[in-house]
């Protein structure tokens, strides 16, 4: 038996207010389990393309949908169960935490699905598995940067989502606070889709990479042989990472 098809998009194309078209015709999916990494230059179209994933994008759905999740095509009437599957932790930590509290940041979202006796739970779980245990009265900004970012995966995680959407989840941290985010990534089993510029994150992390320029498809596959393809890799504005560099099979 095949796992599940988590995420499918059908010839995706989105062209903003101005005219700009930043999706032109984008087509793969993603099955449950797996761990893909979005990966392309800057202005490449990825976190338009993350926003489509759960309706932040565009603000009128069409009326032949381009994306379905679990089977389930993402209309206006889908939207909210849509929301339940897909969790999207977005690029500055500081758009998605507003309370004052971290227990307040991270209980925002269960309590948006209703189950209110449910949440203290949910809100300590989800912290324990982001290393925050006993951060539930700290105040969200004065925490470092990687605290942060981790308080944001937990009130993703408190909504028990089926797809993990993260937007460059390692940028501006410092090189602890990505170890230590890349380790709880690493842990945590739901399918997770990344659009990153962090290449090293990619080969530790990933099972596939799909390579994304001028808001299309130009490559599909596993991350050593996509990153380690300096040619391809220079033609898109991006560059061999490290840990390809010097790797000699054993």
């Amino acid at each position: 038996m095949s796992p599940p098809t988590a995420v499918e998009l059908r010839n995706l194309r989105f062209r903003y207010p101005d005219g700009a078209e930043a999706l032109r015709g984008i087509s793969f999916s993603v099955s449950e389990g797996e761990c893909v990494a979005l990966i392309g230059p800057n202005g490449a179209g990825k976190s338009t393309l993350l926003m489509h994933l759960n309706g932040i994008l565009p603000d009128r759905l069409p009326a032949v949908p381009a994306v379905t999740v679990f089977g389930r095509p993402v209309t206006e009437d889908n939207l909210a169960a849509v929301r339940r599957d897909v969790g999207l932790l977005f690029q500055d930590a500081d758009d998605q935490l507003f309370c004052p509290t971290v227990y307040e940041d991270v209980a925002f979202g269960p309590q948006q699905f209703g189950d209110d006796a449910s949440v203290p739970g949910r809100v300590a779980e989800a912290l324990g598995k982001v290393g925050l245990s006993g951060f539930e009265q700290r105040a969200p900004h004065h925490l470092s940067g990687g605290e942060k970012r981790r308080v944001c995966l937990a009130g993703v995680l408190a909504c028990t989502p089926r797809v993990l959407v993260l937007d460059e989840p390692t940028s501006d941290l410092d090189p602890r606070g990505k170890r230590e985010l890349k380790e709880l990534l690493r842990n945590i089993p739901t399918t997770k889709i990344i659009a990153t510029h962090d290449l090293e994150l990619v080969v530790e992390l990933c099972t596939r990479a799909i390579l994304i320029d001028g808001g299309s498809v130009v490559a599909d596959g596993p991350p050593r042989t996509l990153l380690g393809d300096e040619v391809l890799m220079l033609a898109h504005g991006l560059e061999r990472p490290h840990i390809l560099q010097h790797h000699h099979p054993h």
